[in-house]
């Protein structure tokens, strides 16, 4: 045998290959790293010898290990190139097999002891007739299309020797790297020739059966289009297997939803004339999905599905208290939407408008209503909307065309009647693509969206039965024409005393329940809930309080887990022992009544706060200073407070000639906050009359009212969220204007009754109060 009398060194370089086998006689490049490259290098000192070795995967089903093969390929190498991307291309020729003995680390190399791998064979009748065999099979594979170089048939032709033929033939059978390093491990020729055989075997019978399909496929296709092909085949093969064909299935599949639909009548010659126009486009084609795409939404549609209402008014009285604290109005005007539904089957659905602070139940709220009435709920977010296709879709000539949003969810939820909440409609923007509020009122007006109008669909659908419910935190950003389609219904934040029942009746309850302690026995008692929403959380909802009672229920789950034992009643204490020091003090109780600070109040889209006016004066010029990011409408108001007091400087008891070569200075801390609006024209009057006069205002009285030249104070909005903040920062008096009296309706009774509420028309009237 060539190449088995070779000497070889005592120690040789090792390079082990996770993808690839390399045989005996094979000559080909490798393509390296640098750091590989030096395996290559260091066999310059050993007669250029390396050994290639393959690493088995492991097998875990056939319990095969992995690791480093025993049995191996010494490479003579060739050459060794620097490529320009920096790898290193080397050119390899394959010796002879060497089994590894052992291996010893040198550097970052590894160098292996080998001993050549002997192959002997008798040349026999059973030699010669396999050598004979694998010569015809091979020209037997070349005639099915195997592709076999010229010179390697040649070759074959001329190699009689079993163990060479064996591993030349085993390179060009598609078999995987752990078939192949089963060949190289078979030492035997003769046994490794019968295995190669057997390979190349089947190889041969596959291909016979492809050639076979790809014979009567062309006779009845006569085209050469490769997907047309690979359809029909599968259609062939169908037919073998007396399944029906996809494409007639699917057809009849269209044509029962179409005809089950319950389509308007001009709508089903629609969908008829595009099923048609589908039958006749070739399913290679992109237009095909386009139409097959375009008429299940069509199908799709819930053109005559609806749920039947829930109109059992005490049953819906009793799901909406059973879900939300208070809120009448709301669950009022529920109510008497059932009222009339149930006097009148055909009647349009409403158009709500949520406004009001975060955490006040907006969202769920929908969810309350849709539970209620018996109908599916759908919701949708349009914060950060800018694109009018989102809301009316895209024509189906656009690549990746799809219905809007609106469309898409009535779609999904199969009823053509559902609550369909629009959250955060005030939060829509616009850009060159379009303004979706603009898209919106075909949408929300009853009397438009009986025959609303998605660019996808492109026919019209009746979105008058659907009961629309939108939400906002504040309305100014809200267009006008789409407010004036919408009726709106605001939600103030809650008092403590609502929050306290609030967190009884849902909060504690669900957050046991989400913290594993339902059945541990732990409650809460009053006083600690008390103390919890006072001095952990200030906001007008209660996510703030849901949160910190879920932090509660945690910290008391570790104790469990730590064998601490379990606490059988939460108390004020308890709270301050897992909460740590109250994050919220009473603003008003902790300071004195101080001479040009006055207590004001603000809305905010999270609610009322409070705010305190601070002036103060100076030696210079005359002029007035703003600071703490007021905006115009607040500065405007500061300018008009001042001039009312020049102008009536004797009346309050102040020199003509105090604001002579005075710098007067009006500061709103929380500097980086934005500040803007007229209501606290009234504060500012007192904080400047308070600062000329040198009397003190009261801490414990807040004021709010915007105020004009002549001292009138006039009405404004967001009176019971300024109250609920007054009331949460310990504060006993309000002045409100006298044109806000009927306003106090919207109150709750306990802090009414905790308060005290002074109406004022003259800003004179304040200072009375307030100083």
């Amino acid at each position: 045998m060539p190449h088995t009398n070779i000497e070889i060194p005592a120690r040789l370089p090792l390079y082990t290959q996770k993808e690839t086998v390399v045989f005996p006689y094979m000559l080909f490049p490798l393509y390296v790293s640098e750091r590989d490259a030096a395996v290559f290098r260091e066999a310059d000192n050993y007669e250029k010898y390396v050994v290639m070795v393959f690493e088995r995967p492991e097998d875990p089903e056939k319990d095969v290990p992995g690791g480093r093969c025993e049995i191996g390929t010494l490479c003579k190498v060739d050459q060794i190139k620097r490529m320009d991307d920096g790898r290193y291309k080397v050119s390899l020729e394959g010796i002879t097999r060497l089994r590894i003995l052992d291996t010893e680390p040198d550097g970052a190399l590894t160098m292996a002891h080998c001993e050549i791998v002997r192959e002997f064979v008798e040349k026999d009748l059973v030699s010669e007739a396999l050598v004979q065999s694998l010569n015809a099979l091979l020209k037997i594979a070349l005639s099915h299309g195997k592709p076999l170089p010229d010179d390697v048939m040649k070759m074959i032709d001329y190699i009689d020797n079993p163990a060479r033929l064996s591993d030349l033939v085993a390179l060009y059978v598609n078999l995987p790297a752990v078939d192949l390093q089963e060949l190289l491990e078979t030492t035997d020729p003769l046994e490794r020739l019968k295995k190669v055989y057997v390979h190349l075997t089947n190889e041969v019978q596959r291909m016979q059966v492809t050639n076979e399909i790809a014979g009567e496929v062309t006779k009845r296709v006569g085209k050469n289009q490769k997907e047309y092909i690979m359809r029909e085949q599968m259609k062939h093969i169908q037919e073998e297997l007396g399944e029906e064909d996809p494409r007639s299935a699917d057809m009849n599949e269209l044509h029962r939803k179409i005809e089950e639909a319950g389509l308007p009548d001009d709508i089903k010659k629609i969908a008829d004339k595009e099923l048609k126009r589908l039958e006749r486009i070739n399913q290679a084609s992109p237009e095909y999905n386009v139409a097959r795409t375009y008429l299940d939404y069509l199908a799709g549609m819930p053109w005559a599905t609806s749920t039947t209402d829930s109109l059992d008014m005490v049953r819906a009285e009793e799901i909406l208290n059973e879900d939300h604290y208070n809120l009448q109005k709301v669950k009022e005007r529920i109510l008497e939407f059932l009222a009339v539904r149930s006097l009148k089957d055909n009647m349009k659905g409403p158009v709500l408008c949520f406004v009001g602070p975060p955490g006040v139940g907006k969202t769920s709220l929908g969810k309350s209503i849709a539970r209620s009435m018996g109908r599916k709920f759908v919701r949708i977010s349009l914060g950060g909307v800018r694109d009018e296709a989102e809301i009316r879709g895209h024509r189906r000539t656009y690549i990746g065309a799809l219905p809007g949003r609106i469309i898409k969810e009535i779609y999904r939820c199969g009823a053509n009647n559902p609550v369909f909440m629009l959250d955060e409609i005030d939060k829509l923007g616009n850009d060159f693509r379009g303004d979706p509020a603009s898209a919106l009122l075909e949408v929300l007006d009853p009397e438009q969206n009986f025959s609303f109008n998605d660019h996808y669909l492109d026919v019209a659908f009746d979105l008058s039965k659907v009961m629309f419910i939108t939400t906002a935190n504040q309305l100014d950003p809200i267009p006008g024409p789409l407010k004036d389609r919408m009726e709106v219904i605001r939600l103030a934040g809650y008092s403590s005393q609502e929050k306290l029942q609030i967190a009884k009746t849902f909060i504690i309850r669900r957050e046991l329940e989400e913290n594993g302690l339902a059945d541990r026995g732990l409650t809460f008692n009053d006083e600690a809930m008390e103390k919890v929403i006072s001095d952990y959380t200030r906001e007008a909802g209660v996510r703030g309080l849901q949160r910190t009672i879920a932090s509660i229920c945690r910290k008391v789950a570790k104790e469990i887990t730590q064998n601490k034992g379990v606490r059988g009643c939460i108390t004020p204490e308890a709270v301050t022992e897992l909460l740590g020091p109250k994050k919220f003090h009473n603003e008003v109780a902790a300071e004195n009544d101080r001479i040009g600070v006055v207590t004001g109040l603000a809305w905010t889209e999270t609610g009322g706060d409070i705010l305190f006016i601070e002036a103060t004066s100076m030696p210079g010029k005359a002029e007035l200073i703003l600071t703490g990011s007021l905006g115009d409408v607040m500065k405007e108001s500061a300018r008009a407070a001042l001039s009312y007091i020049e102008a009536h400087a004797e009346e309050f008891g102040i020199r003509t000639d105090a604001f002579e070569n005075r710098t007067i200075h009006i500061h709103v801390p929380s500097g980086a906050i934005p500040k803007d609006g007229p209501s606290a024209g009234i504060t500012m009057v007192t904080a400047l009359v308070s600062l000329m006069t040198g009397k003190p205002a009261r801490r414990n009285v807040a004021m709010t009212g915007e105020i004009t030249l002549t001292g009138r104070v006039l009405a404004i909005g967001g009176l019971k969220e300024k109250v609920l903040a007054a009331h949460r920062a310990g504060v006993s008096t309000v002045v409100v204007p006298e044109r806000n009296r009927d306003d106090l309706e919207d109150i709750p009774d306990n802090v009414r009754a905790e308060l005290q509420f002074i109406f004022i028309s003259e800003a004179a009237e304040a200072l009375a109060e307030a100083l």
